[in-house]
């Protein structure tokens, strides 16, 4: 296989006692999506013929994730290079260049991998390329002892001089290694350590004894972070959502309080589009240009068409869509309907499995009443047509083109297009009654704490 191939390896096994959940630690979310999976979709913009994750026993939900890339069980966790064994089979007969990653370290970019290939694949091609950092607090890392241009060893920092200590450069733990010697390399390194496990960092040593040259490649430190705890994964979907926000603003989008905005990994948001403070963007939502979106908006996937305006304190569920020019106010609800061009729900109303038409006005309170407690049923609202304020629309309903349901009506038949529907009951005055009320219940007030 030619030289040019690429492989990745995934190390997915980590149990994250310190992020304490029954949830494997790379199937803990940043930007909406699997701390894996961003790492993953990296992998693929470098286009790797091979990709294997390792996972450890019972992680099935990280094997339907990945999927359909293979995976290998590490039954037993020792150590790194140990983890890297198991892919063994997978790798079989592969001598092209081997990446190793890892799952908690979701933010890597694609660009830095395409650096290590390229180190890999210049003169003198070294055996190992490691992708080293600068941490602002070099703390417990690794570091990378340099002779020039060349890797002369990676020294943990329990077992540094000080003199080592002093080095500024650190190991990430991601390499990029010829797959041709990868595993003879492996099969090499020992246990004799304190915590008797088998160390990927080794190799490193065992290339040097065997006159291979080791090379470094540095990335930035917000690339390389680790995600151990909760806080970490905290400090990652910070790092995540700035990259996220400024994207969007270097596309054409204008964001009031960026700091206070929060979107998805695969958000898609057109030019000359205006957001508000306390807007958060779930999975799968695409905004069309010159869209406003007021403050403290909610939404998941969901499209908004061209001109739209949307809240504030407007919420769009799964299956929105809202047409163009439409506007969606505060405190409405949509959830698996189609708001068509130039209507209007404007306050306080739920839409919900139901068709809003062109030019349609909905007024403020109105439900459309989708569900009985078994089933879902939709609701049909015609072009142009007018609903009154709070009005409860029972699905199945068709509200006619044109058609006006007066407020207050409870509609639970069809109503003909350009039809008026009111459905409500009759009004009742009697003269007087309020006053023969309060002196009734004023007497009966004062009978009582008379007798208390």
């Amino acid at each position: 296989m030619s030289k040019s191939k690429t492989a990745a390896i995934v190390l997915a096994a980590g149990m994250g006692t310190r992020i304490k959940s029954a949830l494997p630690k790379v199937m803990h979310p940043i930007g909406g999506r699997p701390m894996v999976s961003h790492l993953l979709a990296t992998v693929d913009r470098i286009a790797a013929e091979r990709t294997v994750v390792v996972i450890g026993p019972d992680m099935d939900i990280v094997s339907r994730t990945v999927a359909p890339r293979p995976t290998v069980v590490q039954a037993d966790r020792l150590g790194t290079a140990h983890a890297v064994l198991q892919a063994r089979r997978e790798l079989e007969g592969f001598d092209g260049d081997v990446l190793v990653l890892y799952g908690d370290t979701p933010l890597i970019a694609p660009e830095t991998l395409e650096r290590m290939l390229a180190a890999r694949r210049t003169a003198p091609q070294p055996a190992v390329v490691v992708l080293g950092f600068r941490p602002a607090q070099p703390g417990a890392y690794g570091r990378l002892v340099m002779q020039g241009d060349s890797l002369e060893a990676i020294v943990e920092a329990k077992e540094a001089t000080a003199e080592q200590l002093a080095i500024p450069l650190c190991n990430s733990g991601v390499m990029c290694i010829d797959g041709a010697r990868l595993f003879g390399l492996l099969d090499r390194v020992g246990n004799d350590n304190a915590k008797g496990e088998f160390y990927l960092t080794d190799i490193v040593a065992l290339a040097r004894a065997d006159g291979l040259t080791c090379a470094v490649v540095e990335g930035a430190e917000d690339e390389l972070l680790g995600v151990n705890s909760r806080a970490e994964l905290a400090v990652a979907e910070g790092v995540l959502q700035a990259r996220l926000r400024r994207a969007a603003m270097d596309n054409g989008a204008t964001l009031t309080a960026p700091e206070t905005v929060f979107l998805s990994h695969d958000t898609r948001i057109g030019r000359d589009v205006r957001i508000g403070p306390f807007v958060t963007f779930g999975p799968g939502v695409t905004i069309g240009d010159d869209v406003e979106i007021k403050g403290f908006c909610h939404f998941e996937d969901c499209t908004v068409d061209t001109g739209a305006i949307l809240g504030p304190y407007a919420r769009l569920r799964p299956g929105a869509a809202v047409g163009e020019g439409a506007h969606i106010g505060n405190f409405v609800e949509i959830k698996k309907a189609v708001v068509e061009p130039g209507a209007k729900v404007n306050h306080l109303t739920y839409i919900g499995d139901a068709r809003v038409g062109a030019g349609a006005n909905i007024g403020a309170g109105t439900i459309t009443c989708n569900y009985d407690g078994f089933m879902k049923y939709h609701t049909d609202i015609g072009a142009g047509a007018f609903i009154g304020s709070n009005s409860a629309l029972v699905a199945p309903v068709r509200i006619g083109d044109g058609a006006i349901v007066g407020a207050g009506s409870v509609v639970t038949h069809d109503v003909e297009s350009n039809a008026l529907a009111v459905a409500r009951g009759e009004q009742i005055s009697r003269g007087g009654w309020a006053i023969r009320f309060r002196e009734r219940m004023a007497a009966l007030k004062a009978q009582r704490k008379k007798e208390a």
